[in-house]
């Protein structure tokens, strides 16, 4: 059965696993090796179980544990070509695979299709996951969403979606002007908004789970980002169809691929 954990999801870190397809799959690895290491270990998983890592981008929060963890952990690294650039600085690992955009590739049985994300990161992209269980996107860090992504993950039964902001919050909080321009960027993070009315559209092509990501610590809550998201569903007549679930910033969250989500 296809299973996936989010680990820790928010800009202080970000890192997930995806199992299935004969492999165990770590999604970035933002936090520290300690956390991850225990955060695996309640679920029965250990740093030596992990077959292989995608990396989203450079980002700190996606990367700061690979230099303590890539001792720990061989796993081949796959990652775009600016990515895999920008990780040679940063940690010593010998297993640097390139991935190119929009070309599917395949780990064991998993079929896994990166996609670019606009980001103010060179390389940056999400992945599109299938096995025989069906289709999950992982899309996190986008100022926006592009028809080239929406058609990317339009179908897929499940997606781990970034729900970063609510944007009246982040107008009048407590960031410099400098930041806030920088996250409502389109090269930014998706606002909750945005989210929700991608969630809304996947519906209608049979999206059935959705795990809202990568919320802003001073910006979003859980029940604001929720909230939005249920309410489109809802105006969509979806909201029955559509379990929706928010990833915690530092626990982990398991989704079984027959399952609901669950902390």
């Amino acid at each position: 059965m296809t299973r996936f954990y989010s680990l820790a999801s928010s800009s202080s870190g970000n890192c997930s696993v995806f199992q299935g397809g004969g492999r165990t799959l770590l999604i970035d690895g933002g936090t520290n090796t300690k956390y991850i290491r225990n955060a695996l270990s309640q679920l029965g998983i250990a740093l030596g179980d992990i077959t292989d890592v995608l990396i989203t981008h450079t980002h700190s929060d996606h990367v700061s544990a690979l230099p303590v963890l890539t001792k720990h952990c061989r796993a081949p690294i796959h990652a775009t070509v600016p990515t895999v650039e920008g990780l040679k600085e940063k940690c010593a690992h010998d297993q640097l695979e390139v991935v190119e955009p929009d070309a599917p590739f395949w780990l064991g049985e998993v079929r896994i299709t990166p996609f670019l994300t606009p980001h103010d990161c060179p390389g940056s992209c999400g992945f599109l996951l299938e096995t025989e269980e069906g289709k999950m996107g992982y899309c996190t860090d986008l100022g926006h969403l592009p028809d080239s992504v929406f058609e990317t993950l339009r179908g897929v039964e499940t997606v781990f979606l970034e729900s970063n902001h609510d944007v009246y919050q982040l107008k009048n909080g407590e960031y410099p002007y400098y930041l806030k321009q920088r996250i409502l960027s389109p090269q930014g993070h998706l606002s909750n908004d945005d989210a929700a009315q991608a969630v809304a559209e996947w519906g209608k092509y049979g999206l059935q789970k959705v795990i809202l990501a990568h919320l802003s610590e001073h910006n979003n809550r859980p029940e604001w980002a929720l909230e939005e998201t249920e309410r489109a569903l809802r105006l969509a007549g979806l909201r029955e169809q559509v379990q929706v679930a928010v990833a915690p910033h530092k626990a982990p969250l398991s989704l079984t691929g027959k399952g609901r989500a669950a902390g």
